[in-house]
């Protein structure tokens, strides 16, 4: 969907103060004292190209959105304490289980590794942290409609289990290679429930 329709070729309609969802997530932004090493991690981690860098904003993108990140360069932040409020992660979705395993492989081969590989059920996750520290996380939906993966939500085993279960990034790579079927790779395992997100860094 486009961020902004051909206002021409759309017809006036009044303002009425209607409940309107936003059409899409454009961007984020990060205040950063480690500039450099946090341009070099999402552009890589992203795949990501710069569209305007100044030395104190960086304006990057993924796709064809003008930017999709922004960061702030700004000397003598300090890095938030683990009792602190404020964002836990970000999240990224990846077509198919191939490119997410395909970013693992590229990821891993130059020394970056996720913290927290855990399938949520609804989605099969890798999360890391980028150089400041902040949450990043990798997915890949696990059910083919997002009908499919809300109906999840309101099922016994997400209710039993809302955060999911740890694997093994290796193991699962094994299992693709091997020609496991996706739909098997995708399901959740049994196991142990992980600790809440929102009490970990």
């Amino acid at each position: 969907m486009d961020a902004t329709p051909d206002m021409a070729r759309m017809p006036r309609e009044p303002v009425t103060g209607e409940a309107v969802s936003p059409a899409l997530f454009a961007h984020f932004v990060l205040r950063t004292s480690n500039f450099d090493a946090m341009r070099s991690w999402y552009k890589t981690v992203l795949n990501a190209r710069i569209v305007h860098d100044n030395g104190t904003l960086c304006f990057m993108t993924y796709d064809d959105e003008h930017h999709r990140l922004a960061l702030v360069n700004v000397a003598g932040l300090q890095k938030p304490a683990a009792d602190s409020w404020g964002l836990n992660h970000v999240a990224y979705s990846y077509r198919t289980m191939r490119d997410l395993l395909s970013t693992y492989v590229r990821l891993r081969d130059q020394g970056i590794l996720p913290f927290r590989p855990i399938n949520h059920g609804p989605t099969v996750s890798m999360y890391y942290h980028d150089p400041d520290g902040n949450g990043v996380e990798l997915q890949v939906d696990a059910f083919s409609t997002k009908e499919a993966a809300a109906a999840y939500f309101d099922s016994d085993a997400f209710r039993e289990n809302p955060i999911g279960v740890r694997f093994d990034p290796e193991q699962l790579l094994k299992a693709f290679e091997a020609g496991v079927p996706e739909e098997e790779l995708m399901r959740r395992p049994a196991g142990q429930a992980e600790a809440s997100i929102a009490t970990r860094r």
